[in-house]
């Protein structure tokens, strides 16, 4: 089986005649190397709808930067100059320091596990730049290919991409603000799905809870010891063999009976799948593919078999909506069991025993006309998992149509916030993946995905109480809240650190959970408009240049959550750079030396719910408490969504 390369190539010069149209809104443009190439573009995999990219509105505007091309050897380059004093963020999941400038990235879906502070290529691609001028405004600029793109701010004030074949750029902006332009971009690649109130509780996972014993102790202990918890996860030691699909019929016997068992005491369970289906005769999943036809290609037309945690595998080709309706009626099947939510891991995809950590490029995906047709995997690789994503997100829906689905990614790209939440991957238990994880969970909010948090005490290695209970303490504020770690490491449950780390992590999370109708009313908010949950603390001022580098703060709303994530410094300590204005500090008798500080923007109202071991506890007629900071004025507002925490009733208004 053959691909002819489908797009027309721009011609080997240094220049295109680049041509521009204003698209989607006012403010936002759209730019090609070439008239050619505009045409021969392939859709749109980050817009919810393709056509918006495509079709020109009515404007009176033109754009304030326009991009220089360079066409050479079937690879386009794009730039953009912008000026001095121009601050870069976004780049999507990177490691590393907050402000982009001097860095560059590669965006290639890589199964990263064990990443350091130099890693260019993570588990997710985001072609994406968000810039912010020396006065404040922004400017966002979208480069529109799925293709392995790399991304290079390594000349000051200056924006370059560079991707095989030619490829739109969209650009946002400028607009007054760094938040104006991320509702812009949600325009056109939509917000984050409306996450069930349950799911912004605390999760508790391992690799792995070998037993539905073991995970009842869990959960138990948890409630004994009274520390707040929602969620409790299932690695893939719960399969039958690492087989998707089923369970292990000695240590998870029976689980619908453990999940309503957990149900009354008021935990949900999330179970893992992973893309790779086990290539053997007799299972039922490889059967029902085989019959449908629903495998990636190997180039020789016969399907890929790669290595993975089952032994050889094949792999769904999910960018064909056949395929993933096959998807997404097996997971219609598996919710049947009560399942509540669904982890999609290894969806880079991850293949073992293979240099590149993935399938080979000339694979064959028999994609859909609306998402580029039939094509080799290098043009489909760092959507893989979004569609993956996507799959499960419908099967979930189909369901139960009353509920709403969580689903979490590891693989991501522009737009898997419409379908799922992710995490910042297999980080490592030590303090400098304490400091990176607040920079990530930032930057990824930064490029349209605001439901992200770290592996809380890092996933592999032994945390020490003092780090574990200091990364409980950020963690608990995250938009994500989930503790995990590895096999063959030490337990990392709370209470796995001594009386002192147990007791810091309660109080974080009693803290967290007073908090949830602030954080659950900035989840309506940016599934509304696009903004970020968490904020880097320089959206308070854009204008302000001591604020573009802080990363031991960040903003909840109105509320700055300033913490240390240096092992010989408590929050206290440390001299934080505040934006302009009134910032009241306060507490809840909760005050210790490894808990964030929090302090509100005067001018501000955020409402407080009373402290719960979990969501189910809480109702609509609980008393709240307005936590208010007035202004100079003496004044003061806030926003407050109230809804039942699941379902659709919030779509009535």
């Amino acid at each position: 089986m053959a691909i002819q390369e489908s797009q027309v190539m721009a011609a080997d010069v240094p220049t295109g005649d680049t041509i521009f149209e204003p698209i989607l809104e006012e403010g936002v443009f759209r730019f090609d190397c070439s008239a050619e190439d505009r045409d021969a573009a392939f859709p749109s995999l980050s817009f919810v709808n393709s056509k918006d990219r495509d079709t020109p509105i009515m404007s009176h505007h033109v754009p304030s930067y326009i991009p220089s091309y360079q066409c050479l050897s079937r690879q386009q380059t794009v730039k953009f100059e912008l000026p001095d004093g121009t601050s870069f963020y976004g780049t999507g999941e990177v490691t590393g320091q907050l402000e982009r400038t001097g860095k560059g990235v590669f965006t290639w879906n890589t199964d990263a596990w064990g990443y350091g502070p130099g890693t260019t290529s993570l588990y997710q691609s985001h072609p994406w730049v968000l810039a912010v001028l020396p006065s404040g405004e922004s400017l966002g600029i979208l480069a529109d290919t799925t293709r392995r793109c790399e991304i290079d701010l390594r000349n000051k004030s200056r924006i370059q991409f560079t991707a095989p074949s030619s490829y739109p750029v969209i650009t946002f902006g400028p607009f007054a603000s760094p938040g104006a332009v991320l509702t812009s971009l949600s325009h056109a690649i939509g917000t984050v799905f409306m996450p069930p109130k349950w799911s912004l509780g605390y999760h508790q996972c391992r690799y792995s809870y070998d037993s539905d014993n073991r995970v009842r102790e869990i959960t138990s202990k948890f409630r004994e010891k009274k520390i707040p918890c929602d969620v409790v996860w299932m690695d893939i030691d719960y399969m039958d063999g690492f087989r998707c699909f089923t369970f292990d019929k000695d240590c998870f016997s029976d689980p619908k009976c453990l999940v309503d068992s957990l149900h009354q005491d008021g935990f949900k369970a999330i179970w893992m799948l992973d893309p790779g289906i086990k290539r053997e005769e007799g299972y039922f999943v490889y059967d029902s593919g085989c019959k449908s036809d629903v495998w990636v290609k190997a180039a020789d037309g016969t399907p890929f078999v790669g290595e993975v945690w089952p032994g050889p595998c094949v792999f769904p080709d999910f960018t064909q909506s056949k395929f993933r309706h096959w998807w997404a009626q097996l997971v219609q099947d598996f919710i049947s069991n009560g399942v509540d939510g669904i982890w999609n891991d290894m969806n880079e995809p991850a293949v073992f025993k293979s240099v590149t950590k993935t399938m080979p490029e000339s694979n064959i995906h028999r994609g859909d006309d609306e998402v580029g047709g039939l094509q080799n995997h290098s043009h489909y690789h760092n959507v893989y998992g979004m569609l993956m994503a996507r799959s499960t997100y419908e099967g979930m829906k189909s369901a139960n149509e009353n509920k709403r689905p969580f689903v979490l990614t590891r693989a991501g790209f522009v737009g898997s916030q419409r379908y799922a939440a992710t995490w910042t991957g297999d980080n490592l238990s030590n303090w400098e993946h304490l400091h990176m994880s607040i920079s990530m969970v930032l930057q990824l909010g930064l490029s349209g995905q605001p439901l992200s948090g770290p592996d809380i005490g890092g996933f592999i290695g032994n945390a020490t109480p003092k780090l574990f209970g200091r990364w409980m303490g950020i963690g608990a504020m995250f938009p994500f809240c989930r503790g995990h770690s590895e096999k063959d490491t030490n337990d990392h449950e709370p209470w796995s650190f001594g009386e002192e780390c147990e007791e810091v992590c309660r109080l974080a999370l009693e803290r967290r959970y007073r908090f949830l109708p602030h954080i659950y009313t900035l989840f309506y908010m940016a599934h509304k408009m696009g903004i970020p949950v968490a904020s880097p603390t320089f959206f308070a001022d854009p204008k302000d240049p001591r604020l573009r580098t802080l990363e031991n703060s960040f903003l909840l709303g109105p509320l700055l959550v300033c913490a240390s994530s240096m092992p010989q410094q408590e929050s206290n300590d440390l001299q934080h750079v505040l934006p302009k204005g009134i910032w009241l500090t306060f507490d809840f008798d909760d005050a210790h030396p490894d808990l964030p500080l929090l302090l509100l923007q005067g001018g501000s109202i955020i409402p407080l719910g009373p402290p719960h071991q979990h969501v189910g506890e809480a109702n609509l007629s609980d008393d709240l408490t307005l936590l208010v900071a007035l202004n100079e004025h003496g004044s003061a507002k806030g926003i407050l969504f109230e809804d039942d925490g699941d379902g659709y009733k919030y779509l009535e208004g």
